[in-house]
């Protein structure tokens, strides 16, 4: 079973503090399909996701921050 996986960057318009951080984090990695989740340490505004586009697409990843009242715009592929 092949399962193809993706990487995302997202960047967050809000500054978040380390508890935002922290939640955001949980709240995307409760997501069915997402793989990993990891905020750039030097640049807190800016967070990679890889996923399983066949269970999440990226729409459903931005969505994500709009229901947790931030802001912010897919980057990278």
């Amino acid at each position: 079973m092949d399962i193809h996986l993706a990487d995302i960057t997202l960047h967050i318009d809000e500054h978040l503090s380390p508890q935002q951080m922290v939640e955001l984090e949980d709240a995307f990695r409760q997501r069915d399909g997402i793989i990993s989740v990891h905020f750039n340490p030097e640049k807190r505004h800016l967070i990679v996701l890889e996923y399983n586009p066949e269970k999440v697409s990226s729409r459903d990843l931005v969505a994500i921050l709009h229901y947790h009242g931030l802001h912010g715009e897919l980057i990278g592929l």
